[in-house]
């Protein structure tokens, strides 16, 4: 019988011992059911082959060169990536639909004499699960926002807050982006694969318990945060970190190390604010980096530029900041401190 989940937790709480994902190279690299094995039955172009003389010459050609190129490849599969499994072994197999190719390829295992399966609808619905949780039903959390100016180490404190047991969503870490101007960290995820990684993590936490997430804006590099999580982080209180300018800036200087010695990219990604902050800045700006002075353009970056937006953002959310916690240095040892002060501030909200 098909796996007919009515809701993602059903779909992620499977109970079997491998998810594989039969659909193309290319399908599973755009997003996939989290923890799945992507053992295609048609590859790339294999899949595009068959699509045009489904379209050009009949369905019936096409499922018939399908069927040969999809069993050849399973027995591939079979020979080099499943050979050690032995009977008891339960895997789980959807493909876009659930219908022809993982169909073939869980028949196929079921007839060696492993209980397989496959999730009805296939991705499709694994996919509307995910849609349904995070664009079309509120999420059932009180979520908290860490706030605070630009270099007060936020997003270094969450795995600290975690280790305590606090519940925390890295949406930087989710998105492979730091959340700034300066903060690209390589190449992103697709909207779909971030939104399956913040589902995975969702499924996982308490509803009794606060959900602690570093405040942003609605756009963390190219990935838009979910209508569902924008809703609740919107009216969710405040806690507020505070730190020296100097602290700041020297932590900066180590989390942007990269971008700040890479002068030919950071002078491009600085280029668009001069719409902003003018011409003459933004070539003082360009004018420190090319001398590689990396403190004085760092702290002009949070005096001229990172600061004010901060305070303009606030002035018009005016959210409800619960506590504010004052950093005196943002080194690891100060850190433990202040996510000590941040862990009580939350546990007070839970009385």
């Amino acid at each position: 019988m098909a796996l007919i989940p009515a809701t993602l937790p059903d779909l992620l709480d499977h109970g079997f011992d491998t998810v594989i994902d039969v659909r193309s190279p290319a399908e599973f690299a755009e997003d996939h059911v989290p923890g799945a094995i992507n053992l295609p039955v048609l590859d790339n172009e294999e899949r595009a082959r068959v699509g045009t003389i489904y379209k050009q010459v009949s369905p019936f050609d096409a499922r018939k060169i399908g069927a040969a190129l999809v069993f050849r490849n399973a027995a591939n599969h079979i020979e080099r990536s499943l050979s050690h499994h032995d009977g008891a072994w339960r895997p789980l197999v959807y493909c876009w639909r659930g219908g022809q190719r993982s169909g073939s390829f869980a028949w196929l295992l079921k007839e060696i004499g492993w209980r397989s399966d496959v999730v009805q609808g296939g991705y499709k619905t694994y996919r509307r699960l995910v849609a349904d949780m995070l664009h079309h039903q509120p999420l059932p959390f009180r979520f908290v926002q860490l706030g605070g100016y630009t270099g007060t180490a936020k997003t270094e404190l969450l795995p600290l807050l975690a280790a305590r047991g606090i519940q925390v969503i890295d949406l930087e870490g989710l998105a492979n982006h730091r959340g700034s101007l300066l903060g690209s960290m390589g190449e992103q995820p697709s909207q779909k694969a971030f939104e399956s990684a913040l589902a995975g993590v969702l499924c996982r936490l308490d509803p009794a318990r606060p959900v602690l997430v570093e405040a942003e804006s609605s756009k963390i590099g190219q990935i838009l945060v979910p209508p569902s999580l924008w809703d609740g982080m919107k009216v969710a209180p405040w806690i507020e970190l505070l730190a020296p300018l100097e602290a700041r800036t020297d932590y900066l200087l180590r989390a942007y190390d990269d971008i700040l010695s890479d002068r030919e990219t950071l002078q491009a990604r600085l280029a668009p604010l001069r719409a902003h902050r003018g011409e003459a800045l933004v070539a003082e700006w360009t004018r420190l980096s090319a001398a590689g002075d990396k403190r004085a353009l760092t702290r002009s970056l949070m005096e001229d530029h990172y600061d004010l937006a901060y305070a303009k953002s606030m002035k018009a959310m005016a959210p409800q900041v619960m506590a504010r916690i004052t950093a005196e240095g943002l080194k690891p040892s100060d850190l433990e401190q202040v996510a000590g002060e941040v862990a009580a501030a939350l546990q007070a909200m839970e009385i």
